[in-house]
């Protein structure tokens, strides 16, 4: 297995995971807390972050056994904190989950995406701060997955 077909296979499996991490496995209380300010927003991410990192994880040994990819899990454990220390950070960024959004600023990457010059569509999207996030997600998914196939073992012939 070349490693541009385990990058291809890792992105694939992070990427499933991730939505099935973010959208079905992460229970209603931490996602309203886990931008919080203080110790409840820390330990509510912290749950919802291990429960990504897990779900990641098990589709990542799935993948790695069901398609053969001969991952070295050094390196798939260096890609999964990748993804998990990013999606921390995002997921702590704040305001996104408040329950008046109007008293709270918006999250640093939508402040950000203001601060250079992209607030035209932020204005008119509605899920502008929603849509902002998953793509900060994603893209650090696969730079995840290039930490995983980085050290994956090249079959022989």
């Amino acid at each position: 297995m070349n490693r541009a077909a385990q990058f291809s296979a890792a992105y694939a499996a992070l990427t499933a995971a991730h939505e099935v991490a973010d959208h079905i496995v992460q229970v209603d209380r931490d996602a309203v807390a886990k931008g919080r300010h203080g110790a409840e927003g820390r330990t509510a991410c912290l749950r919802h972050v291990a429960s990504y990192t897990a779900t990641q994880a098990l589709a990542l040994a799935a993948a790695d056994r069901g398609l053969g990819l001969r991952l070295n899990w050094r390196y798939a454990t260096a890609g999964l904190l990748v993804s998990a220390a990013t999606h921390y950070g995002a997921d702590r960024s704040g305001g996104r989950w408040a329950e008046d959004p109007d008293k709270q600023p918006t999250t640093r990457m939508v402040r950000a995406a203001r601060a250079t010059g992209h607030s035209g569509w932020l204005e008119r999207d509605p899920n502008a701060g929603y849509r902002i996030d998953q793509a900060w997600h994603k893209g650090w998914i696969a730079i995840a997955a290039g930490v995983v196939a980085m050290g994956g073992r090249e079959a022989r012939s």
